[in-house]
């Protein structure tokens, strides 16, 4: 089963490549500095398997890049106009979170990203995703836990969570509805 919902596992898989061959690393060099199996790694270059938000993390963390500086390397240029039909979106294998990627530019110091997280799922991001950005979490539709430093916040439809000092994250819908929501996030 493919969780690639357009051509991005396919720009990340080369993005990666490209950051580890920029380095001058080998495959087990970026496993030691990321934590991510040299296998994996190989695997996700050969666009064999779409990498999980955790590995991505990992990755990135890896090359001093968050999670968004790699998928905008991955993602080149844009417009200033975020057009609907040319938002990247990407399917987490892990979770099946669906992320639409609505705007991102290398000059601008704002990101935005649409999120559907299924029923019973969560995602469990480090604090090094943390390190280079603020962010603010925005639930659309459904409910939402976020379990951040040790504090719990539930979240509903309508509520937003303005994230503290870098820290390890779940994000978690524990309920048996799909929950929707926004995070705005802007590049220190």
């Amino acid at each position: 089963m493919t969780t690639i919902i357009d051509d991005t596992g396919a720009r990340i898989a080369r993005r990666v490549r490209l950051e580890r061959d920029a380095r001058g690393w080998s495959l087990a060099d970026l496993a030691d500095r990321s934590g991510v199996a040299k296998a994996t790694i190989s695997k996700i270059e050969r666009e064999e398997m779409s990498p999980s938000a955790v590995i991505l993390v990992r990755l990135a963390g890896a090359f001093d890049l968050t999670l968004a500086g790699l998928l905008l390397r991955a993602e080149g240029e844009r417009e200033r106009v975020s057009r609907a039909a040319d938002q990247s979106v990407w399917r987490d294998p892990d979770t099946g979170y669906l992320r639409r990627q609505v705007f991102l530019r290398p000059d601008h110091p704002l990101e935005v990203v649409q999120v559907e997280m299924p029923a019973g799922r969560r995602v469990a991001l480090p604090a090094s995703s943390y390190a280079h950005i603020r962010q603010a979490l925005w639930v659309q539709a459904g409910d939402l836990v976020i379990l951040e430093g040790g504090e719990r916040h539930e979240l509903g439809a309508g509520d937003c969570l303005g994230f503290g000092p870098p820290s390890e994250v779940t994000i978690a819908n524990e309920t048996d509805a799909p929950c929707a929501y926004v995070v705005v996030l802007a590049r220190s």
